[in-house]
């Protein structure tokens, strides 16, 4: 006997749909794309548009099916059309071309499109689909962009970025001029390489607020330019974060200071002038009483010395010292104005004059004395101010060599910028002057001496010298074995026409 034996499937639903024909899904997909998709014939006749497109130009299908490309291209653009159904033709695809299309409405708008050739079943080409997408929002973005670059590339201020290892990211024309690197020279490179050596370890510390997103408001310090030329600068610098709110890098806006900076120190300087006359004018007033009594002293002691004795000599040029002190403490007071003419001498005269009262200082620091005077021709001078001027440099030369060393001067006819008329040069062997001090050292209260200077001796020797029509200019060497410093004064024969005007103070230094 046989059996029948019946196989059911483990699980059969009642009733199953029919599979879903892939083109239904296709067109599924199409339809709910968020950009318009389009096809088109060769010859560039609609023949299917997407709820996407509808939306984007504002025709139904029932509209612009069956019409021409065309009229969704600007008339100026149309001859693109010609390009791309030649393309299509060949089997071509065209990837993310932009261009701009128009609307229902006439608005014109950027979009990027992709072409793709539709063929049949035996390949042949017989139209094409087209993916548009508005591109109006990055298109803002990118002019917002592009405007924001062209001003940061076009502000007089240096602005520029670097990442959080201090490494420079971007450079704007503005940071060109400041700092004289192109910015080629410059991204990828270190932001280190803008700062001093001495002031680099403020990097660290503006890296770590950085980082805690902090922003560092009108720092001012200083930097250095590609010349090596140290200036001074304000700096702002903010944050900059990603996406997430990360700190990523910092930009920096830097601003050349060094004219208010300069300005800031001479306003403080006149400030500190007008205090100085006022405390010389009230010791000028306390000293004035003893040095006449020293003056009277000196005058009796030289009458009861004979003239042939050496103390004879020394107690003259005491009184001759002792008299322009007390002209110098009379202007200082104001009620005094030298009123002696100026007089024809020579001037190794009076470096003669100043030599004998630094002797002591000359031998006490082993200082040798090389003299070369060639000044055969008088020259019409103060007096007074000249020694004033020979006793600030000569000083500065001894003060400069406390070791020893050797102190040469020499005065010669020379034909100069203003018309003829005598040089000195004052030259020592001593420690020299260090290269970022050489511009300061006409600067009133400027020193090297430390507590030692006032800072006053070489600006007064300026002033006086240049309302003579003269010139006064210092080139020194800090280097072993080559130091010292050369002080060349320039002393036209014929004075300004205008008469010489006292200076606004007159002060020496030891």
């Amino acid at each position: 006997m046989s059996a029948a034996i019946l196989v059911v499937p483990k699980s059969v639903p009642a009733s199953s749909p029919p599979p879903l024909d892939p083109r239904f899904h296709l067109a599924a997909i199409v339809n709910s794309s968020d950009d318009p998709i389009i096809s088109k014939d060769l010859n560039g006749i609609i023949t299917s548009w997407n709820e996407a497109a509808a939306r984007v130009f504002g025709y139904s299908p029932e509209e612009i099916v069956g019409r021409s490309i065309l009229c969704l291209i600007p008339p100026d653009l149309r001859h693109e059309e010609e390009g791309i159904l030649r393309k299509l033709r060949a089997g071509e695809r065209i990837d993310h071309f932009e261009t701009t299309r128009v609307r229902k409405d006439g608005e014109r708008f950027p979009v990027s499109v992709t072409i793709s050739p539709v063929k049949d079943a035996t390949g042949r080409v017989i139209g094409a689909s087209k993916i548009l997408r508005d591109i109006s929002d990055r298109k803002r973005q990118d002019e917002t962009r592009y405007r924001l670059a062209a001003i940061v590339d076009s502000a007089d201020d240096a602005i520029f970025s670097k990442d959080l290892n201090g490494v420079v990211r971007t450079w704007n024309e503005g940071a060109r001029r400041m700092f004289g690197y192109r910015s080629d020279e410059m991204i990828g490179q270190s932001i280190l390489q803008l700062i001093p050596e001495h002031l680099r370890g403020e990097e660290a510390e503006i890296l770590r607020k950085l980082r805690a997103g902090e922003r560092i408001d009108h720092y001012e310090t200083i930097r250095m330019k590609k010349s090596g030329e140290l200036f001074e600068v304000s700096v702002t610098i903010s944050p900059i974060k990603d996406e997430k709110g990360n700190v990523i890098g910092a930009s920096k806006i830097a601003r050349d200071i060094s004219d208010r900076k300069r300005i800031e120190r001479l306003i403080v300087e006149s400030e500190k002038l007008a205090a100085t006359g006022r405390m010389a004018a009230a010791i000028a007033h306390e000293i004035n009483n003893p040095l006449e009594s020293l003056m009277n002293l000196i005058y009796l002691a030289r009458r009861s010395t004979p003239a042939t004795e050496p103390a004879a000599e020394y107690l003259l040029t005491a009184e001759q010292e002792l008299d322009r002190v007390s002209q110098i403490a009379r202007q200082t007071l104001g009620y005094y104005r030298d009123s002696g003419q100026p007089v024809e001498l020579h001037l190794h005269s009076l470096i003669e004059n100043v030599l004998t009262v630094y002797n002591a200082k000359l031998t006490a620091a082993g200082i040798t004395v090389e003299r070369q005077f060639d000044d055969l021709q008088k020259i019409l001078v103060s007096k007074g101010e000249m020694l004033q001027v020979f006793s600030n440099v000569i000083a500065n030369a001894i003060d400069s060599m406390e070791r020893g060393g050797v102190l040469r001067l020499s005065i010669g006819k020379l034909a100069g910028s203003t018309g003829e008329g005598i040089q000195v040069l004052v030259a020592d062997t001593g420690v020299g002057i260090n290269p970022e001090h050489l511009p300061k050292i006409f600067d009133p209260f400027f020193t090297t001496k430390g507590a030692l200077g006032t800072g006053i001796g070489l600006w007064v020797a300026r002033q006086l010298i240049q309302n003579r029509g003269g010139q006064i200019t210092v080139a020194s060497s800090t280097e072993s074995g080559n130091s010292g410093t050369i002080v060349t004064i320039f002393l036209p024969f014929t004075a300004p026409a205008a008469s010489n005007p006292e200076p606004e103070t007159v002060l020496t230094i030891s």
